[in-house]
């Protein structure tokens, strides 16, 4: 028995040592994060963007947008890009050998005609089968090539492209009207200091939708989706905004982000080798950055929104979660000699640290605390107080941070304005911890596993579309 005492005093400490540390973090994070947008909150941005809109036009941004079976949302994607209120841009979607009607889908749709184009490259990529160009919208291409997977897609849209800025968004995201303008702001504004930004994501389900603009939002009915609406709000609102200040990000959603085309190239592009490209690109761009001594940032940007589709079933959200934490894995473990180096800065002592012990090895410390708490229910004695200890640690993390997120974006961006809807995310946040905490932390460790059996299959990613669209009379 004294072996069971030890060992269950042995790991109560260590998971109430780490949920603390894990709390201070976001603690602090949350107010670095609310007095950064109460700065914004007092700004009138449709001001701000006419005040600085000359200044885009030497800014000019290709759109890549890869598309592999993206029949169902890529016409209204293009549609939004079309929407957008931007003086210079190129649309260049890439068909990543589509095995459903993709390629005729855009072909048909934006009359798309076959054009020869010399293509410089850049970057090493599949074959390009044809280029295609819109008679009716002159900046919008179409590339055909041979499946590579969306790295490789993207590479071939950077070697295609021919202005000095590139932003990838995803073939199934909605972009609103001054995304783009508002996401490039930093960029114009530093004087080419800032050479990459990313977006805020939000979760489209439910909303209203016509050619590509969403003119009304409201909470989906689906449970699951909501409880994926409350965790983009407190990830978004909270990590990204707090580590962006420092210059500390390591990802950008490759959803709806923007880079400078000569650095991403000179990093190599997106690597077709690793599962979370958009993490690896912004990773060998902060080393670059710190190799060559310059004095660069990369920012995410809270004012611009990406709406995208959020997966409807347990299936499908295993799939997509197990394979986010295995790219985190596969990229901190490859630029693992980053972690603690004095040569890369605040990057290797502070922001790889953080991915490391907080969003990478987190989900086996917290599983194991849900496990113990189980655990100590049977053993009892003083066990009980840690478990209790423990759970209330838990409430704090997963319900209070949730819950302060809703209210925050509800506050700040005025995104989810209805009472009800407001209602329905906090009270569903009271739940989190019993059911959807804990399948995430499970799905997040099953990742773990497949780095380490090297397994790369992307999994079932079925698309239902964006949005409810309206229906024509």
């Amino acid at each position: 028995m004294k072996i069971i005492d030890y060992c269950m005093m042995f790991f109560g400490g260590i998971i109430l040592f780490y949920m603390l540390f894990v709390i201070v973090s976001y603690c602090t994070m949350f107010i670095i994060a609310m007095l950064d947008l109460r700065k914004r909150y007092r700004l009138d941005l449709s001001e701000y963007d006419d005040a600085h809109i000359d200044a885009f036009y030497s800014k000019p941004v290709s759109l890549l947008v890869p598309a592999y079976n993206e029949e169902v949302g890529v016409v209204d994607t293009v549609y939004s890009l079309l929407n957008l209120r931007y003086p210079q841009t190129e649309i260049i979607i890439i068909n990543d050998g589509s095995t459903d009607q993709t390629l005729q889908t855009v072909i048909e749709h934006f009359q798309m005609k076959p054009i020869n184009k010399i293509v410089r490259t850049n970057i090493p990529t599949k074959d390009i089968k044809q280029i295609y160009e819109s008679e009716i919208y002159k900046n919008c291409i179409l590339v055909d090539k041979e499946n590579g997977g969306k790295a490789d897609a993207l590479n071939v849209g950077i070697n295609v492209s021919q202005y000095p800025y590139f932003c990838s968004i995803d073939g199934d995201s909605i972009l609103d009207e001054k995304s783009l303008l508002r996401v490039m702001k930093p960029i114009i504004l530093s004087d080419g200091e800032v050479i990459a930004a990313g977006g805020n994501i939000r979760i489209a389900n439910g909303a209203k939708m016509q050619f590509g603009s969403i003119y009304e939002t409201q909470l989906p009915s689906n449970y699951l989706v909501i409880m994926q609406v409350i965790e983009y709000l407190r990830a978004f609102l909270m990590g990204r905004i707090a580590l962006s200040k420092f210059n500390l990000v390591l990802i950008i959603s490759g959803a709806f982000s923007v880079f400078s085309k000569k650095w991403a190239v000179e990093a190599g592009g997106y690597s077709t080798n690793i599962i979370g490209e958009d993490m690896e690109l912004v990773v060998n761009i902060h080393r670059l950055i710190k190799e060559k001594k310059e004095n660069k940032r990369i920012e995410f940007v809270p004012d611009p929104v990406c709406w995208t589709e959020a997966p409807q079933t347990l299936g499908v959200l295993r799939n997509q979660r197990r394979r986010w934490h295995q790219g985190l894995f596969e990229s901190l473990w490859k630029h693992k000699k980053m972690t603690l180096n004095p040569r890369y800065g605040m990057i290797g002592f502070l922001s790889f640290p953080y991915f490391w012990l907080v969003e990478c090895l987190g989900p086996i410390v917290e599983l194991g605390g849900y496990i113990y708490i189980v655990i100590a229910f049977f053993v009892g004695k003083i066990y009980y107080e840690v478990a209790l200890m423990l759970l209330l640690l838990f409430v704090i993390y997963g319900v209070i941070f949730s819950i302060a997120a809703v209210l925050f974006e509800s506050w700040s961006m005025n995104t989810y304005p209805k009472k009800r809807e407001l209602l329905r995310m906090i009270l569903l946040a009271f739940t989190e911890i019993f059911w959807y905490r804990p399948l995430t932390l499970f799905w997040r460790c099953e990742g773990l596993v497949r780095f380490v059996l090297r397994k790369s299959d992307w999994g079932n990613m079925k698309r239902v579309g964006i949005a409810e669209k309206e229906k024509s009379v």
